[in-house]
Order: structure tokens, then sequence, then C-alpha cells
């Protein structure tokens, strides 16, 4: 057994979200898949606090929240020893000298080689097209190959099926603008 699987007393798969921020996505699958240990991720307190406000009504056993920057996520997890990763509407820090603190980036995708299991994959979703676009352009790179890439989510039935939505997604869908999302993998 490993850290994570001592702390959730099982060895059921483990999931993180990166930038989780209220919560929403990550204690929404942590309901729907109890058979999955769920870690969220988030580097600000002030939104972090409503995520724990939810998680304290719902007492998920199946999830866990660390208050941290991303950068530092290498050192969080063994080898091999997440199964899966989800950015939603991660922050798109738009200058280009920023764009190494981008979770999509070759830096960031190389970080998550460290610790993701072989057969693991990573799912990102957002509403900026730059962003999007920039993190395609990032995976060859990297060396990850795309899976799927789709710039209208929701107008994809497949893909929506089973769809688990963040706040930001609802919000901004609801207002007409297209999701993007890809899954990749190693």
């Amino acid at each position: 057994m490993n850290f994570w699987h001592d702390f959730f007393e099982n060895e059921n798969p483990i999931h993180i979200e990166v930038g989780m921020g209220k919560g929403r996505f990550i204690i929404d699958m942590a309901k729907l898949h109890p058979e999955i240990n769920y870690i969220g991720i988030e580097k600000y307190s002030s939104v972090l606090v409503r995520a724990i406000e939810k998680q304290t009504i719902e007492q998920l056993p199946n999830l866990v929240f660390i208050r941290m920057d991303a950068e530092a996520i290498e050192n969080v997890f063994e080898k091999d020893e997440v199964a899966y990763i989800y950015l939603n509407f991660s922050d798109p820090w738009p200058k280009d000298r920023h764009a190494r603190r981008r979770l999509t980036s070759v830096q960031f995708l190389n970080r998550y080689v460290n610790f993701l299991a072989a057969d693991g994959g990573l799912t990102f979703k957002t509403d900026n097209r730059p962003l999007f676009d920039f993190a395609i352009e990032e995976l060859e790179p990297a060396g990850w190959k795309a899976q799927v890439i789709t710039y209208d989510l929701h107008n994809d039935a497949a893909l929506m099926e089973g769809n688990v939505m963040t706040e930001y997604e609802e919000k901004f869908s609801s207002v007409g603008n297209p999701i993007c999302k890809y899954i990749i993998y190693r």
C-alpha cells in the first residue's frame, strides 16, 4: 500500500482534480462513484472553504481536499499512484510569459507523468478557446496523445452522456459559450 491507499483504507483507484474551485464537480463525482477515491487540489483557501463546507454536510468517505499550489503536485503522489486527472476551467494565465503556469503546459504534463498510472488519462474542459488551442499544441511536445477532442461538448451526445458539470461549465454553457474538452493519455 501507499500513503493515499492507507489514508482511504482501501485499494480503490485514485482520481484527482487539480484546481477544483468550490468542489461541485469532484463532490458529484465522489457521490456517483463510491468505488473511486477522489482528491481535490485547490490553491486558494477562499474557494476551498466552500468545498469543505459541502463535504462537511456530505461526509463522503472517498473524498479529501488538499490546499496547495499545483507546482508541487509531484511531491504529493508516488509513481503510478493516480489513475486519472481532471482539469476543469483552469486559470488561463493569458499572458505569454505565464504559459508555463497553465495546467495544460508541457511543464505540467511532464509533472503528471511522474505519478499518473501507465494506463491513466487526463480530461480537460474549458470555454476559453485560446487556452484550449494552446493545450492541444502542448500535447505532442510533451509526448501525450489525444483520444477525444471536441470544440462543442454540449452538442456531442456521446460525450455528454454521463458528463458531470462544474459551476463554470453550467454558467458558461447557459449563455451559449461552447465548451471545449479533450481526453488525453501517454
